[in-house]
C-alpha cells in the first residue's frame, strides 16, 4: 500500500514509524509518506490558512493550499481514495478500516483548528472520515488512528495469528473483544474465571464468543 498523509505537523508521525505495527511493514507492505502543506503552498511566508468568510473564531485550511499540495504530489487528480479527516465524516469503524486496508493507495488530509474550507471536502476528496463526534485541535490524531488501524491489517504487521483473533476480527464475528486475564490466577481476592483455567479449549471458545456477543 502507498499511504500519503498531508499535515502541518510532520513530526507528529515520527514515533508511529518506529513501532509496530507500522515499523513492521514499512518498506515492504507499506510505503508511507508524510507531506507538509507548507512545502507546496502558493502563498507567501508559508501561509496555509485564513480567517473564515462571515467571521468567527479560528483559522481554516485554504482550498488553494490543498489543491497545490495534491497537484505537486500527483500531477493530476488522484485516481485513488483521498480522505479528509473531519468530525463531519463517516464514523471510523472496523468495517471501514478493512475497506481502506484493501486499497493499493490512500491519501489522508489533516487540518488544524477550525478545519477545512468546505470546497476541499466537496471537490478534492472522495471520503470524509471521523474518529468521533468531538473537537480536537487538528487532524493529526485522527490520521494517526487511521494509519495505525490500517497498518495492522497488512500482512506481516502483527505476529502470526494475532490479527485473526483480536478484537473485531472475523473469528469474533465483528464484535468487541472478550475479557483477558493473566497471572496470578488470584490477586487480592480477584480471581480468574474458572473456565479459563480448565484447559477445555472448546468451552473457552464458547465463553469468549458469548462475551463478544454480550459486550457488542
Amino acid at each position: 500500500m502507498h499511504l500519503d498523509v498531508f499535515t502541518l505537523i510532520p513530526g507528529a508521525f515520527a514515533w508511529l514509524q518506529e513501532r509496530r505495527p507500522v515499523a513492521a511493514v514499512l518498506g515492504s507492505e507499506l510505503e508511507l509518506r508524510i507531506l507538509n502543506y507548507r512545502d507546496t503552498t502558493p502563498l507567501s511566508a508559508g501561509q496555509v490558512d485564513d480567517d473564515p468568510y462571515g467571521g468567527g473564531p479560528g483559522m481554516v485550511l485554504r482550498v488553494d493550499v490543498v489543491a497545490a499540495a495534491l497537484d505537486a504530489t500527483y500531477g493530476e487528480v488522484p485516481a485513488h481514495r483521498v480522505v479528509a479527516l473531519s468530525p463531519q465524516g463517516r464514523q471510523l469503524d472496523q468495517e471501514l478500516v478493512e475497506e481502506l486496508a484493501a486499497e493499493e493507495a490512500l491519501t489522508l488530509l489533516s487540518a488544524r483548528f477550525e478545519g477545512f474550507d468546505q470546497r476541499i471536502l466537496e471537490n478534492l476528496c472522495t471520503d470524509v472520515i471521523s474518529i468521533g463526534p468531538y473537537v480536537l485541535s487538528g487532524g493529526e490524531i485522527p490520521a494517526l488512528a487511521v494509519v495505525d488501524a490500517v497498518a495492522r491489517r497488512l500482512p506481516g504487521a502483527l505476529s502470526e495469528g494475532s490479527a485473526e483473533v483480536e478484537s473485531f476480527s472475523a473469528a469474533l464475528e465483528g464484535g468487541l473483544e472478550y475479557p483477558h486475564y493473566t497471572r496470578p490466577a488470584a490477586f487480592r481476592g480477584w480471581t480468574v474465571p474458572e473456565i479459563l483455567l480448565s484447559g477445555d479449549h472448546g468451552r473457552i471458545a464458547d465463553w469468549r464468543r458469548e462475551h463478544v456477543r454480550s459486550l457488542t
